[in-house]
């Protein structure tokens, strides 16, 4: 038991550690796009107050909605992780803004890890259980999206932690013990399940082992359960109150019919290729480690309670197949279903290491080589997401912060992503949406080019160059040359 617990720490603390790997990065690593964006709204409520019903990011442009957003609104998920990341920035400021975003997450991971401990162990053993968390703790995709900032890593510790909670209501419910503790478990779960929701509704994929599990307490009269039916009502509430608001925002919700199957990639070999080869065997088991995931597949079936792990497998298949075009297009899609991916991890590396071949151990053999591979290959799949994209955009935003008004509104062009635009610290534009004239008489009062080409020079002729290095270019779009 204590030995048990020795090695949950040493996980637990191991997989923190390990997350704080170019901690002080700024935002223009992999998926920066994203990331500024999220950080963006955090950073709005700090200057601006914490108006949570009115989102504001950087963006300004008819990009993310097709329409043109002159408060810049981002209506998105609920911001449940910028009110945290934002939240105690104001409170304690030893840190960055950016440096809390990525804390919020390190411990939303952290977090995650024991909740699936817990799910694993109750419906398995104490084993399957360590393994789970040690391969949700230390994947090396896990690594990187563990520590970005994204509210991904926050909705998965939100699910887990309601089918924890759930699996505990069910469990004492069952029993028809009528206890304290009863309700708060039922509370928890709701207070989780619907935080999930809120942070992406792509959680709500998940709720098929919750099904499963009032399933095996109650068989098919789980169905007249009245708190089953609140617990569903008051979970998804949230969700449709918060969708419902963002109507009156249009220009403020980005664009996303085009996630489900917008290019048409569903079932198409592509789709197959990208998901089971790219994402899966290459990016997340560095080849060798599906080998571990395959056994576990197999075996799934030597476990008493297997249709509930069989259902964490179901709900991730469902969520990449209906929003096939975005788990092609952002690999971060998949941090939803890194749990599922733990778990099977666990069962196959279990019952491989105790197989034998006429008590050849063929099965430690294969383990030992699939975790090695798995290890050093998944490692150099991620290694450069960690690395700054293209450092001019730092460059050319502290520049921008230096030599512009606070307030100042900027065409920062990176071709419509607004990892630049974060840089400058201020609102304003990532691309040419319309002719230059036609942005200055919208408010753009700066342009910022970065590693400029010859022809971006000749704007001088026009505009007046405030500052030139060979990373940038900055004019100001009201004074002439």
């Amino acid at each position: 038991m204590k030995f048990r617990v020795f090695l949950l720490i040493f996980i637990l603390v191991g997989a923190f550690i390990i997350r704080l790997y170019r901690f002080n990065n700024p935002i223009a690593d992999w998926h920066s796009w994203r990331q500024a964006d999220t950080s963006a709204v955090s950073r709005n409520f700090v200057k601006h107050g914490f108006d949570l019903f009115h989102p504001r990011f950087d963006d300004l442009s008819n990009v993310p909605s097709g329409r043109d957003n002159p408060e810049g609104y981002r209506f998105v998920e609920f911001p449940l992780y910028n009110l945290a990341q934002a939240g105690i920035f104001k409170v304690f400021d030893f840190f960055t803004l950016e440096q809390w975003g990525r804390l919020v997450t390190i411990f939303s991971s952290i977090i995650s890890i024991f909740f699936l401990y817990l799910i694993v162990s109750r419906h398995s053993n104490k084993t399957i259980g360590l393994l789970a968390a040690f391969f949700q703790a230390f994947i090396p995709y896990n690594i990187y999206y563990g520590r970005t900032i994204l509210p991904d890593t926050s909705m998965v510790m939100a699910i887990l932690g309601g089918i924890y909670f759930f699996d505990k209501w069910v469990e004492l419910k069952s029993k028809k013990q009528v206890k304290n503790n009863n309700y708060l478990y039922y509370i928890l779960a709701i207070i989780f399940t619907s935080s999930a929701f809120l942070l992406r509704p792509y959680a709500i994929f998940f709720v098929l082992p919750m099904i499963v599990l009032a399933y095996n307490r109650w068989g098919l009269n789980f169905f007249k359960k009245w708190q089953l039916w609140f617990f569903v009502v008051i979970s998804i509430l949230p969700l449709v109150l918060w969708r419902l608001w963002m109507t009156q925002y249009p220009e403020g919700i980005a664009s996303n019919e085009w996630l489900l199957n917008g290019n048409g990639i569903r079932f198409r070999p592509s789709f197959f290729r990208w998901i089971f080869y790219e994402r899966l065997t290459k990016l997340i088991s560095g080849y060798l480690g599906v080998v571990i995931f395959i056994f576990g597949i197999i075996n799934i079936i030597k476990l008493k309670e297997w249709l509930f792990f069989v259902s964490f497998l179901v709900s991730s298949l469902l969520y990449v197949v209906v929003f096939a075009t975005g788990n092609v297009q952002h690999d971060y899609y998949q941090i939803l279903i890194m749990p599922s991916i733990a778990i099977f991890y666990a069962i196959g590396s279990y019952y491989l290491y105790s197989w034998t071949v006429k008590k050849f151990p063929l099965g430690k053999i294969i383990l030992f080589i699939s975790l090695a591979g798995l290890f050093w290959f998944g490692w150099e799949q991620v290694k450069d997401y960690f690395n700054i994209n293209n450092s001019a955009i730092i460059k050319a935003g502290i520049a921008v912060d230096r030599l512009t008004p606070k307030n100042a509104k900027v065409i920062a062009n990176y071709t419509g992503d607004t990892s630049l635009l974060y840089q400058t610290k201020r609102q304003g534009w990532p691309s040419f949406e319309k002719p230059l004239p036609e942005m200055i008489k919208m408010g753009a009062e700066y342009l910022v080019l970065v590693n400029p080409k010859k022809e971006d020079y000749e704007l001088g002729k026009t505009y007046k160059v405030i500052s030139k290095t060979p990373d940038y270019i900055l004019f100001n779009l009201h004074q002439k040359p």
